[in-house]
């Protein structure tokens, strides 16, 4: 947290910070972390954080980035049985943020809009006055994600950017989810209506990996992972569609810690159909 102040909090910090989150420094950092002398440091950083490898089914791993995209053996992440339960995508700190009419949205105290997210005036429009599902990872976490619904998805969409930092330090001072590199689709649903998933880089992860786009979305297959470091996944879903846990929706905003695989909302009775 020190190094993130004197970073974000400082005129030298933010000079150095230039270079840092440029594209260029997350692809070098990228590399480090798929050689094997990286995997010198995947024993330390488990001790570190207190990771609990008794569900991966592995011990010994090529490159650090080996270790952190690790798949877990069946059945260490259940899925919701239930098909109108709408899915946690992946594990993380879960917050739940109302999309104004005019399409904006407030996450610690940094103003942001529908469009500077999407770059997409139109598709913005159809989320005005519903619900930002940010679910904010941590180095420490499981860094694959599943699809939350069944659907047809539509075509994927990347935005070149750069990688701040999504720790809370930073996001309350500079708008990084309109900054960072992300990549998101539309994804059609019977249940929650049309919805869209978001993966949003962050500082060294030069990588946001997709599967191919094909076929409709099953829900609880794996979509995708992220390459070193913390990162993002955003759900825009739209008003009236879907019924968040009560316990997340009294948060307020507040942060609450969700698996993979288990159920965050369930699908509204006014859910429209697929779009």
């Amino acid at each position: 947290m020190r190094a993130l102040e004197f970073l974000y909090g400082t005129a030298p910090g933010r000079l150095l910070l230039r270079g840092l989150t440029r594209p260029w420094f997350s692809r070098l950092g990228g590399r480090v972390m798929d050689s094997r002398l990286s995997a010198l440091a995947v024993p330390g950083f488990i001790r570190r954080h207190g990771i609990d490898m008794g569900g991966c089914p592995r011990d010994r791993f090529d490159s650090f980035n080996d270790f952190f995209t690790r798949r877990l053996a069946p059945g260490e992440r259940p899925v919701d049985p239930d098909p109108d339960g709408l899915l946690s995508p992946c594990d993380g700190r879960l917050a739940l943020w109302p999309i104004r009419p005019d399409g904006r949205f407030p996450v610690k105290g940094t103003a942001y809009t529908l469009e500077g997210l999407l770059r997409d005036g139109a598709l913005a429009e159809r989320f005005a006055g519903g619900t930002l599902w940010l679910f904010r990872l941590s180095p420490e976490d499981y860094h694959r994600y599943i699809w939350p619904a069944d659907g047809e998805r539509g075509p994927a969409v990347r935005i070149p950017g750069l990688y701040h930092t999504v720790q809370p330090l930073e996001r309350g001072q500079r708008p990084v989810y309109h900054e960072n590199t992300r990549e998101y689709c539309l994804l059609a649903t019977d249940r929650f209506g049309p919805m869209v998933m978001m993966e949003v880089g962050a500082l060294l992860v030069g990588r946001i990996v997709n599967e191919p786009d094909e076929g409709p979305a099953v829900r609880g297959a794996e979509k995708g992972h992220f390459a070193f470091g913390g990162s993002t996944v955003i759900l825009l879903t739209e008003k009236d569609t879907v019924l968040p846990r009560p316990d997340l929706a009294a948060a307020a905003g507040g942060e609450i810690f969700v698996r993979q695989g288990e159920r965050v909302g369930t699908a509204s009775r006014r859910s429209p159909p697929r779009a």
